[in-house]
């Protein structure tokens, strides 16, 4: 669906941010979009949505370069970024000037996703809260049942009640022939809802992976003694207790612990090429 290819940008010359990007997204998958500040996350999901175009490389939705920005491909494409504003205008409005950009725009599904978010009435939305706006815009962007989803930092704003209300609307809102790319730091917010896990660090795609994968190659280890680290790639002390990660040898299924992932992956990233060749 949407391919990149030996892809590099760069704000300044001969500085790449992202050097040598090469990966694919296929249909009906939940992507995770992990990095540390200022690794590019966000450059790239506007890279992959022609808002920003690379100066090395190329990429393209359904072999026709996103730069073009095709309204055949605009209507199959949805960003939501990390800061945006709310018109003051009401709900109707809103989604009467905007709903019509996007063929498959499912009124009653946006209906149910404002009752899954306990989203009060208001004449304008601008009278939102912050919290608010963002669960009224993701709303809108799962309505429009475009082929890519593109999120940034979705969960920023939300409590604790808002985020599980979140997961409960994205399971309603995938589907076979659709991909939802998050860009986020709120990795556990994501836990259960990814199929895979795209990693960046030093300028490059550093992980690409499936789930189902990781758990395969890797055992993730919870404890309370420091004893059962024994082998372990990276560990470190919680306040709960021993957290760690280490080659999967005796075929034992865990839970994929996203802060130990990212963290044993940029610590010992040769380690990990290895492991996932």
């Amino acid at each position: 669906m949407l391919k990149v290819e030996e892809m590099a940008f760069s704000y300044r010359r001969n500085e790449y941010l992202l050097n040598k990007l090469s990966f694919e997204i296929t249909p009906g998958g939940v992507y995770g979009l992990l990095g540390k500040n200022g690794s590019g996350k966000s450059t790239l999901l506007y890279l992959m949505t022609g808002l920003m175009f690379p100066q090395i490389g190329t990429i393209t939705f359904d072999g026709t370069p996103v730069g073009k920005r095709t309204p055949a491909m605009l209507q199959e494409i949805y960003l939501l970024p990390e800061e945006f504003d709310l018109p003051e205008v009401s709900i109707e409005t809103y989604v009467k000037y905007n709903a019509s950009f996007y063929p498959r725009f499912d009124r009653e599904q946006f209906d149910n996703y404002i009752r899954i978010f306990e989203l009060p009435e208001v004449k304008k939305l601008s009278q939102y809260s912050m919290g608010q706006k963002k669960k009224f815009i993701v709303s809108f962007a799962l309505a429009t049942n475009t082929r890519l989803l593109f999120m940034d930092e979705p969960t920023n704003g939300m409590d604790i009640p808002s985020k599980s209300q979140f997961r409960k609307a994205m399971a309603l809102g995938m589907s076979d022939d659709r991909s939802i790319i998050i860009s986020t730091h709120q990795v556990r917010d994501l836990e259960n809802m990814l199929d895979r896990v795209l990693v960046l660090h030093d300028n490059t795609m550093m992980l690409n992976e499936s789930i189902v994968r990781i758990a395969e190659k890797l055992e993730f280890v919870h404890s309370t003694s420091k004893d059962d680290l024994q082998g372990c790639i990276y560990s470190a002390f919680t306040p709960e207790g021993f957290v760690g990660v280490r080659p999967n040898t005796q075929g034992i299924e865990t839970h994929v612990d996203f802060e130990v992932l990212f963290n044993a992956l940029i610590n010992h990233p040769q380690v990990f090429s290895q492991l996932f060749v």
